[in-house]
């Protein structure tokens, strides 16, 4: 039985020894409770539909028959789905997890720290379903990210990319500004200049400038600029 609070996971890979590896490891984490193992997608699904409910499932990519993109799909289809974080040898498939709202994407093999980090986004997804993520460049590694929703701070146009501005650091997305913008506006990001929209959740003041503009303070102390026919719509919606 798993105890309170810890998590509860599934581990798929068609390689026996890469899933016994990744179970050594998740098991050897504090927030994981138990995990179960399954050489196959179809394993997989007679292991969900037999046991009892997992928090989230870390799936390999590539495996014969039916392929883990395509158990995510069925997953999906779940009255309540389990988190999905894929880890695969090959890193082209992060945008198709991405449009899958995977958790994560980590890449073989597997360095703890990243597993911890998606073990907490499971952990996150779990108490707050309606999580959300953006597959994003990393500017000093190299690769794909996929960076949680809420760790936002402020999106801001760069050409043919937007840049993200996050608790993880700072990241590139192929986008545009106003896709974005309008995706996340049940979510609190707000557009407050032609170039920038802000997490309002992660706002702690509104600081008028000399030149009778104002910015945005978020948490961490980053300043965003706001448009002058922005500045009352989102004094009003901070007063709220």
């Amino acid at each position: 039985m798993t105890a309170p609070g810890r998590l509860r996971l599934l581990a798929v890979d068609d390689e026996r020894p890469a899933l016994e590896d990744l179970v050594r490891m998740l098991e050897a984490l504090p927030r994981v409770g138990e995990v179960a193992a399954a050489e196959s997608a179809n394993a997989a699904l007679v292991a969900l539909a037999e046991g009892p409910p997992v928090d989230g499932v870390f799936l390999d990519v590539r495996m014969p028959g039916l392929d883990g993109l395509e158990l995510c799909r069925v997953l999906r289809r779940f009255e309540r789905p389990p988190g999905v974080v894929f880890v695969s040898a090959f890193d082209s498939f992060a945008v198709d997890a991405f449009e899958l709202a995977a958790l994560d994407y980590l890449v073989k093999p597997v360095a703890r720290r990243r597993l911890e980090e998606a073990v907490e986004r499971v952990a996150r997804a779990a108490a707050a379903p309606d999580s959300d993520v953006l597959p994003v460049d990393n500017l000093r590694g190299g690769g794909t990210r996929l960076l949680a929703r809420e760790s936002v701070l402020y999106l801001q146009a760069h050409g043919d990319y937007v840049r993200v501005a996050s608790d993880e650091g700072r990241f590139l997305l192929r986008a545009r500004l106003a896709d974005l913008e309008h995706r996340w506006a049940d979510h609190g990001f707000v557009r407050v200049h032609r170039g920038y929209v802000v997490n309002l959740r992660r706002a702690v003041e509104v600081r008028p400038q000399p030149n009778g503009t104002a910015v945005v303070v978020l948490a961490g102390g980053a300043e965003v600029p706001i448009a002058r026919r922005h500045l009352g719509d989102l004094r009003r919606r901070l007063a709220v």
